[in-house]
């Protein structure tokens, strides 16, 4: 009855809702299932099954989150089994979200809770991270796996109803479900429809067989998560892309080895479902890696160096340090990796630049104006992108396979919030894994791996500042990422949390962080910081209607084309509300300012 329309979900797009609670009516069957059944017609609405020993009652994923209910009326009406056949996708940090929701809806007033949830990529940038539970009297009982190749899992328990009878002795609770079906509260007299159904589902206990005990739920922490959900994700995407294997531009930067890491842990995946024989698993990697079927992978990086290309695509101002790292990183996860610079094509552009234009545009450090300096970074990020594409159709051909690879691009969610990349440069690309992850929450994933994989090389990434290595290195400038953007990336997080979850605006998001960030920033310096984030935030806002389509994983992804559907056009200036920003600055500036005399 109650869909899911917000976020990621567009469901009244294809369904209507029933809109007659607690009502049913008659449904003629087609003839091909008389035939068969025997019957007619069945009952078609909102109902309760009654079996001879319990009753039933199912709610949908979105009806578990909202504020009312099914499971609440069902309950108060003699519902002891609850139904939930979910379809809820995996965000960092969700699940306990989940588990509480489920573990209350039999807490307060008894009940069995059977859920059961997808598992796998949904064909776009969803990933449905199974985790079936089994609640009993607000306990969790049974709890399936979270992230995993296999399609199908069954979890089980045993459980005593009569132990849910007990749980429902309290007065207040019989006279709530007497008030439920006394037609005051909305709800038929007598309370919801009941289906009659003439089967038994519980059986007389044996002698020692006794409900299961409560267990303590597992929760991933959020670098696991990172590690399996988007390896996961990509996996699926891969199997059923029909293609060869991914291509990275591997820059030396943090972001690129957190793309790298993740393939890498997925390639660790498949390893492992092969030891535990899925033969599905392995006939899908052995198609993969057009290999024959006597090849069974001996590692990890066996798989890797099959279906994964990394190149290092270098020019004038990229350094020995990160040519060294990527190259490192390469060696360690297994990939075919190529190192090459690029300079001769950019040479080449620019050369055709300046002989139709009779101008040759300079860096800022060598003289040359902002859009100077902008274009000639931009052109370098540009080339790498048809490098990128040439290498994915034709490196499974140099190494005598046959097919493509999908190109994965590596910006992080906050670079995109902020606009912090260049549109159609290489972080254009088929797929992100990390499109939906901060840079924080990856700084943690690459510190997580360095001891879960054995990568002791990841260290040096952490340690190195992040940069995009386009402007040339001086003795007194070298570029910065969170000096280019005005802002670090911990702030970048607030701002996108701020913005999409919390709904702010600059004056409401300045008098969030006004508590949060003083002393450490005085109010002008945080005013200046709202007014440059929403500034940036507004004029980049047409980069994601272009966005590469990434792995959701963060409530604040920007992806325009399913997740953030605000305009790609705002007034830029936002004179109304940084106008108030600032005169609130000077009422709080007076009262800071200290009274002497």
């Amino acid at each position: 009855m109650w869909l899911a329309n917000d976020g990621n979900y567009r469901e009244m797009r294809w369904f209507t809702p029933w809109m007659r609670p607690y009502a049913i009516e008659p449904h003629k069957l087609p003839p091909c299932i008389t035939q068969v059944t025997q019957q007619k017609q069945i009952s078609f609405g909102d109902a309760l099954i009654a079996t001879n020993d319990t009753v039933i009652g199912v709610e949908s994923c979105e009806e578990l989150f909202t504020s009312a209910s099914p499971h609440i009326i069902q309950g108060l009406n003699g519902v002891e089994i609850f139904l939930n056949s979910s379809g809820s996708h995996h965000e960092l940090r969700k699940l306990h979200r989940r588990v509480e929701l489920i573990k209350e809806a039999t807490l307060k007033s008894g009940g069995v809770y059977l859920y059961a949830n997808q598992r796998g990529c949904d064909g776009d940038r969803l990933y449905y991270d199974g985790c079936a539970l089994i609640a009993a009297n607000g306990d969790i009982v049974a709890q399936g796996a979270q992230f995993a190749l296999q399609e199908i899992e069954v979890v089980t328990a045993t459980v005593d109803l009569e132990e849910v009878r007990a749980h429902r002795v309290s007065k207040s609770r019989g006279m709530q479900a007497a008030w439920t079906q006394s037609g005051q509260a909305g709800i038929p007299s007598g309370g919801p429809a009941r289906i009659e159904v003439d089967i038994t589902l519980s059986r007389t206990a044996v002698l020692g067989q006794t409900p299961t005990k409560p267990l303590e739920v597992h929760y991933s922490t959020p670098e696991q998560e990172i590690a399996q959900g988007p390896a996961c994700w990509l996996w699926d995407y891969l199997r059923r892309s029909r293609t060869q294997g991914f291509m990275l531009p591997l820059s030396g930067g943090i972001d690129s080895c957190a793309t790298a890491m993740i393939v890498y842990s997925m390639c660790r995946i498949v390893k492992e479902a092969c030891d535990n024989g899925d033969a599905k698993v392995l006939a899908d990697v052995r198609r993969i890696a057009c290999s024959d079927d006597a090849w069974v992978p001996s590692s990890a990086q066996d798989i890797a160096h099959r279906i994964f290309v990394t190149c290092y695509l270098g020019t004038t101002n990229s350094s020995k340090e990160t040519r060294k790292r990527a190259a490192s990183l390469a060696e360690a996860i297994g990939s075919y990796h190529y190192s090459f610079d690029i300079d001769s094509v950019v040479n080449a552009i620019l050369g055709l630049f300046s002989l139709v234009t009779k101008h040759t545009p300079r860096f800022k450090v060598h003289g040359g104006s902002p859009a100077e300096n902008l274009a000639l970074q931009n052109i370098q990020a540009r080339s790498r992108m048809v490098l990128s594409y040439l290498f994915a159709q034709l490196a499974p051909w140099i190494q005598g396979r046959t097919g493509g690879l999908l190109v994965l691009g590596s910006a992080n969610v906050d670079e995109s919030l902020r606009g912090y990349l260049t549109k159609y440069d290489n972080s254009s690309a088929d797929l992100n894994p990390i499109g939906g992850i901060s840079k924080t929450d990856l700084k943690s994933f690459i510190a997580y791996a360095s001891t879960a994989f054995s990568m002791p090389i990841l260290q040096e990434f952490l340690d190195a500042p992040p940069t995009a290595e386009l402007e040339p290195i001086t003795e007194t400038y070298v570029q910065s990422d969170e000096a280019d953007m005005g802002m670090t990336y911990d702030e970048l997080s607030m701002f996108g949390r701020l913005r999409k979850v919390e709904k702010c605006g600059p004056y409401t998001m300045f008098q969030r962080l006004l508590p949060i960030w003083t002393p450490r920033l005085t109010p002008m310096q945080i005013a200046d910081k709202v007014k440059l984030f929403f500034f940036e935030y507004a004029r980049n806002r047409h980069k994601m209607t272009t966005l590469t389509p990434s792995y959701h994983a963060e409530s604040y992804a920007p992806d325009d084309n399913r997740f953030d559907l605000r305009p790609f056009l705002y007034p830029s200036q936002f004179a109304f509300q940084f106008r108030k920003v600032y005169d609130l600055v000077e009422k709080v500036s007076e009262s800071l300012t200290p009274v002497t005399g």
